[in-house]
């Protein structure tokens, strides 16, 4: 690790030996929690605007969105080689013919080294798994599950639709057929404290999460959660206290756990809460700053036990 966290672009160059551009695309899927399979409005703090860059639309074929996408990233930045990732909504959310067609279409592209696609934890089956499992054997298949949290209140706060051994389950049985898994968790919901937030990086070192994205929970409009803090404001992350948060919850995560995000940027025309009035480079800058400042390193206060756990 020569940075003082694991991250994403590090764990790419050491795996394909040149740096690797995620082109987003936006497949038209919906989801169960808006669908009505388990509710109609979405997790509270759901509105994918917040997320979608502006270059994914899923009015456009699957094909354009790759060839505008991997077009712009290698006239910026001379790219050569790139993942595509589902990020809208559940990119597993579809009959398994529908999913392989997609997947194999993203994968046609000679120039496409893998997937990445992220997902809830309740929208896999041992079907979809196999599919996954058979194209991880040409290509980097990465399937990220939305965490959020460990804790079963925060989860029926968020309106989540799943419990947490939902998402172990979906985790171990993903592990077991040699895929890459990712998770993703949001930080300071007003139903856990500071020290419980610390410590679901204990509770991930515990499990075979290879790949890790943190949000901080920011309100945006055309939300539940925007209707529930313009009447009752929440406490939610200053700044600074975030800056030093995030470098207390790497130092307890395992060296080997690939940090793929630190931060959540939404758009500040939909941005209610927190504002931080800072560029995402400017947050970047922080961080490392704060690191080097406390001489802080991933996993310098790591607990992983190995006897009670299952690594990647």
């Amino acid at each position: 690790m020569m940075n003082r966290y694991y991250s994403f672009g590090e764990y790419l160059k050491e795996i394909f030996g040149k740096k690797v551009y995620k082109v987003n695309v936006d497949a038209g899927f919906t989801c169960p929690n808006r669908d009505g399979t388990l509710g109609t409005t979405g997790c509270i703090y759901c509105n994918n605007d917040s997320f979608r860059p502006s270059s994914c639309a899923p009015s456009k074929p699957l094909i354009d969105q790759i060839k505008n996408g991997i077009g712009y990233l290698k006239a910026r930045y001379k790219a050569k080689a790139f993942l595509v990732y589902f990020q809208p909504y559940t990119n597993t959310y579809a009959p398994i013919d529908h999913l392989e067609k997609l997947y194999k279409e993203a994968l046609s592209h000679p120039e496409v080294v893998g997937l990445a696609i992220g997902t809830r934890p309740d929208c896999v089956d041992d079907e979809k798994l196999e599919l996954l499992q058979m194209l991880s054997k040409t290509h980097m298949i990465i399937v990220e599950y939305g965490m959020q949290s460990i804790y079963e209140k925060s989860l029926a706060y968020i309106m989540r639709g799943h419990d947490y051994s939902t998402f172990l389950k979906a985790v171990y049985n993903t592990h077991e057929r040699g895929i890459l898994v990712g998770a993703h968790i949001i930080v300071g919901i007003p139903t856990e404290t500071r020290e419980e937030s610390l410590a679901m990086a204990d509770e991930i070192n515990l499990h075979p999460i290879k790949f890790l994205k943190i949000h901080q929970l920011q309100v945006v409009k055309d939300t539940l959660l925007a209707y529930i803090y313009e009447r009752d404001p929440f406490p939610v992350f200053e700044y600074e206290n975030y800056l030093d948060f995030i470098v207390d919850f790497i130092e307890r995560l395992r060296q080997d756990i690939v940090i793929q995000r630190l931060f959540a940027t939404s758009p500040e025309d939909i941005l209610i809460a927190p504002k931080w009035n800072k560029t995402k480079q400017e947050i970047l800058n922080d961080i490392n700053r704060r690191f080097e400042g406390r001489n802080a390193r991933q996993g310098s206060k790591c607990s992983f036990d190995r006897n009670r756990a299952i690594c990647c």
